[in-house]
């Protein structure tokens, strides 16, 4: 009996495991994809309360549209003098892709507690979401925006590197990475398991 349960613990091989993550990872994007308007709010209401707080200056609203944040600004058009405002669109899905991925391990990995190991990586996630689509805003109204707007958002030049900095840690570091580093302490045991196999394999 203990034999029994010895092998029903034992893990895949690497590359099995990796074939299971992969088999996983269309199905993970599908369904994050139709669910994201639903998956992101709490990102949304998020992003509103620390764009509101922290940078109330600049950001007069945010709303949802389906997966796509809009933040109405403070900004009027060059030229335009007080005649309307300027709002920037930020596409949440750019900086939720840890998501499916993160299920894809989940649920490739088959732990007894793969739905508390879900609902833990989503709520590691949300932050980092939240931390993108900032970071998005004000890189298009500080760095990116024509000279004129770029001007009414005051920011100084040291304030421009570290959005730079932030945007870059925003869209291309942290959704990939912090996904990996998430599974990875919820799976301790399991990858040590992996490792004692590959190691009796030799």
């Amino acid at each position: 009996m203990a034999q029994v349960a010895s092998r029903a613990l034992r893990p895949p091989r690497l590359s099995a495991f990796v074939l299971v993550v992969l088999a996983w990872l269309p199905a993970a994007f599908v369904v994050w994809y139709l669910a994201a308007p639903l998956l992101l709010w709490p990102a949304v209401l998020l992003v509103e309360a620390v764009g509101r707080g922290a940078f109330g200056a600049l950001v007069s609203g945010v709303e949802q549209s389906g997966s796509t944040l809009v933040f109405a600004t403070t900004l009027h058009p060059a030229g335009a003098l007080a005649a309307g405002v300027v709002t920037v669109d930020v596409n949440l899905l750019l900086y939720a892709f840890g998501m499916p991925l993160l299920a894809a391990l989940v649920l490739a990995a088959r732990d007894a507690r793969w739905k508390r190991q879900l609902a833990i990586g989503y709520a590691v996630l949300l932050p980092i979401v939240a931390f993108g689509a900032l970071a998005d805003f004000l890189k298009n109204v500080a760095i990116t925006a024509p000279p004129g707007l770029a001007a009414q958002a005051a920011f100084s030049p040291p304030a421009r590197e570290a959005i730079a900095f932030a945007f870059q840690m925003g869209s291309l570091i942290l959704p990939a990475i912090v996904p990996a580093v998430a599974w990875v302490l919820m799976n301790r045991a399991f990858l040590e398991r992996l490792r004692e196999r590959r190691d009796e394999r030799g």
